[in-house]
């Protein structure tokens, strides 16, 4: 059994993915793929990477909390988000990200959270509670809490199409599509497509 933890770390900034990826890779028990590309970290986010894969290492940067809801994760692997403020911090849990902490955090935070979550346990950072209590839960989401995608995406799943169909209908890749069910999944804490299909149509996002 291997002694450390594997690590993929993502951020839009590369300078801030590099950085970061040092500074994990220099504690001690921990183990970096170092995402060279927008193409691997596509591939990350889809779930497409090795599957020792432990925990994946989100710096949101400084983008606003909108534009988070635009990027979904693979909910199967334990995310651990970096964030800057709290509406980004509340859009990370949305997402399903198992940590929540701050971009301040220092080396230890950092080291003793991602043990934390390894090991399957939810951490965040206490300035940010009061954002992550304030979460809407999964049953009070409504037509607003979707963005336009998601809702085309949903609207297709519902018609039973598969991800490369939808991905025809639209115009858009598989990967996207992907990401895009992984939300609505996350959003409507569903298991499934049919389960998401199921919450929606109850919640009147969709009609039948």
């Amino acid at each position: 059994m291997d002694d450390f933890i594997h690590l993929i770390v993502l951020a839009n900034d590369p300078l801030a993915r590099a950085g970061l990826s040092a500074l994990l890779g220099n504690l001690p028990g921990f183990l970096v793929d170092d995402q060279d590309d927008d193409h691997r970290l596509l591939e990350a986010a889809a779930g497409e990477h090795d599957a020792s894969v432990d925990v994946i290492v989100w710096d949101m940067g400084w983008g606003t909390a909108e534009h988070m809801e635009e990027e979904p994760l693979d909910k199967n692997i334990p995310v651990l988000a970096l964030v800057a403020d709290k509406p980004s911090a509340a859009a990370a849990w949305r997402l399903g990200c198992r940590a929540v902490l701050s971009r301040q955090a220092d080396e230890e935070q950092l080291a003793a959270a991602l043990v934390a979550v390894a090991g399957g346990l939810a951490v965040f950072s206490p300035s940010l509670v009061e954002s992550l209590q304030s979460t809407p839960n999964p049953g009070d989401v409504t037509l607003g809490d979707l963005t336009p995608r998601e809702s085309e995406v949903l609207a297709l799943l519902a018609e039973g199409l598969t991800n490369k169909a939808i991905a025809q209908r639209l115009t858009i890749s598989e990967h996207t599509v992907k990401f895009h069910v992984n939300a609505i999944l996350g959003k409507l804490d569903a298991q499934s497509r049919t389960d998401a299909v199921v919450r929606a149509t109850r919640l009147g996002l969709i009609a039948l």
